[in-house]
């Protein structure tokens, strides 16, 4: 299990549960709200949004849902008191860990994401303390079922995109960020609804964790997951095989 791919990574992992949770959506509405304040509500001529809302329908978040946090982003207002941080540390087993938050409150925020570090016995870094170790991407997702690893690979290059991973749990196409929504534009009228469409951070390498330390890792993703404020995590870990195989036993 590796942090790199966000069919294996924190958010991708609990996708079943996830998609029944009200935070999901309410994390997906807060993107489109910023998305729409800051470059308005048509997503014709607002990127952000027009990824926005790609990522929200990957994630089958309700039409009404997305129009009405549209209407309050450029409304202002809620939009107004939302502000973005990235939050960069060391959690369990010296893994690197990026976590983008939009918040209304900094202040409770920061004490928050260092309270989950601290109680895993990690710690939280400076601005730039992990981000080096990452590169920024632009990332889509297609179900396996779309096509076979070669039909997906020649689109998805025909497309625009630098790299292809296949497996079992899908398609994972890696590109640009300032390529992203043509790839992804062009990849979904050939094969359909999206899995997924967001800006990633990439780890360079992957650091493997002892079995020892693989629970006390994954409670610490989950925590930071779970906190209202937490847009994303990302994580340089990659777990053997055999230990999540133990761990789903």
């Amino acid at each position: 299990m590796a942090g790199h791919s966000k069919f294996k990574n924190i958010m991708h992992r609990k996708g079943a549960q996830d998609k029944k949770r009200a935070g999901l959506f309410a994390k997906l509405g807060k993107e489109i709200m910023v998305a729409a304040k800051m470059g308005g509500p048509d997503p014709d001529s607002n990127s952000r949004l027009r990824l926005a809302i790609a990522t929200a329908k990957s994630q089958s978040m309700p039409k009404d849902n997305i129009e009405r946090a549209i209407k309050k982003g450029a409304g202002g207002d809620e939009a107004d008191t939302l502000e973005e941080i990235r939050y960069e540390g060391y959690g369990p087993g010296g893994i690197a860990v990026i976590v983008d938050v939009l918040t209304d409150n900094r202040n409770r925020s920061a004490a928050d994401i260092r309270a989950i570090f601290n109680k895993a016995g990690g710690s939280m870094g400076e601005s730039g303390s992990v981000a080096f170790m990452f590169d920024r991407v632009g990332e889509i997702l297609l179900p396996t079922e779309v096509g076979d690893n070669d039909t997906v690979f020649e689109a998805a290059l025909e497309a625009g995109a630098e790299d292809v991973s296949s497996s079992e749990d899908g398609h994972e196409i890696i590109c640009q960020p300032d390529d992203l929504h043509a790839v992804a534009g062009e990849l979904e009228t050939k094969f359909g609804d999206l899995k997924g469409c967001k800006l990633a951070w990439k780890p360079q390498n992957l650091v493997p964790v002892d079995e020892d330390k693989v629970e006390s890792l994954f409670k610490f993703l989950d925590a930071l997951d779970d906190n209202d404020d937490v847009q994303n995590v990302t994580a340089n870990f990659d777990v053997a095989d055999d230990v999540m195989e133990k761990l789903a036993g």
